[in-house]
């Protein structure tokens, strides 16, 4: 059976960890392409040695400064840019919190098959721009978090003409 390609952005928080213990219990059924995190240095360390990610994007140009030095001959960036991927992600789990979420969704979209996205401010900030790209690189997108997913449940054989509002709470 072939390996699904799994890249993870916001890999050292909650879900980003859950779905690595996840991963870790079905190793055999996955290959890490990206992870990306923001400043926790030990984690990261310890998911570059474990996981040997294709690519480790790092927010943190301090932190990213100081992995580039110990980790030469990884493929470790400080921008959302895929370019260098010769790999497309079967499944992207995009879970970096609030708006910075946006455009490295965004980014991610033409490099990913699936994406399992757990930021509710990406959607409600950004619906129209993730909807736009996603129908053009035929990538699926599938709400995660637990209001988000209610949500498209709900309204999922629904006439959206019917529906005048919908509210949701965001940070």
């Amino acid at each position: 059976m072939k390996k699904k390609i799994i890249s993870i952005l916001g890999s050292t928080g909650s879900i980003g960890l859950t779905s690595l213990s996840i991963i870790d219990k079905k190793a055999k059924y996955f290959e890490i392409n990206i992870l990306s995190a923001n400043k926790n240095y030990r984690l990261i360390c310890s998911q570059i040695k474990k996981y040997k990610p294709k690519l480790f994007v790092i927010n943190d140009k301090r932190i990213y400064e100081k992995l580039k030095k110990r980790y030469k001959n990884i493929n470790i960036s400080n921008n959302f840019n895929f370019k260098s991927l010769n790999k497309k992600s079967d499944i992207t789990i995009t879970a970096i919190p609030g708006i910075a979420g946006l455009q490295p969704t965004l980014s991610i979209i033409k490099y990913s098959k699936k994406i399992l996205i757990a930021n509710k401010e990406s959607i409600i900030c950004g619906w129209e721009l993730i909807r736009k790209e996603s129908s053009k690189f035929k990538t699926n997108i599938i709400p995660i978090d637990s209001e988000h997913f209610s949500i498209l449940k709900l309204i999922k054989n629904r006439n959206l003409k019917e529906i005048k509002k919908i509210y949701i709470t965001a940070s």
